[in-house]
């Protein structure tokens, strides 16, 4: 008998519905390359230098794709929370 008090309500695993979901997934595989990017970077780049250069030039680029995508997200809710507050009821 399954638990139906539980987190997954018996479903299996799902995940909770948010806004941010897309975002989440983003990062997930931004964090998935990085790793396999750091695994093979002494093979790409021979330098100490330029390997750093490369590694901190990712995980910029990927900490502003983040950021721009939240604040996407962000404005779209205040957006629809603007619309929903000014539609006559």
């Amino acid at each position: 008998m399954k638990d139906l008090n539980s987190v997954t309500g018996g479903k299996g695993l799902t995940v909770a519905p948010s806004p941010l979901n897309e975002v989440k997934l983003d990062l997930g595989i931004i964090l998935v390359v990085g790793v396999l990017l750091l695994l093979v970077q002494g093979r790409v780049v021979d330098s100490l230098p330029l390997q750093l250069l490369l590694l901190l030039s990712y995980g910029l680029l990927g900490m502003s794709w983040i950021i721009v995508r939240v604040r996407r997200v962000m404005a779209k809710l205040n957006h629809k929370r603007e619309q929903s507050s000014h539609d006559p009821q």
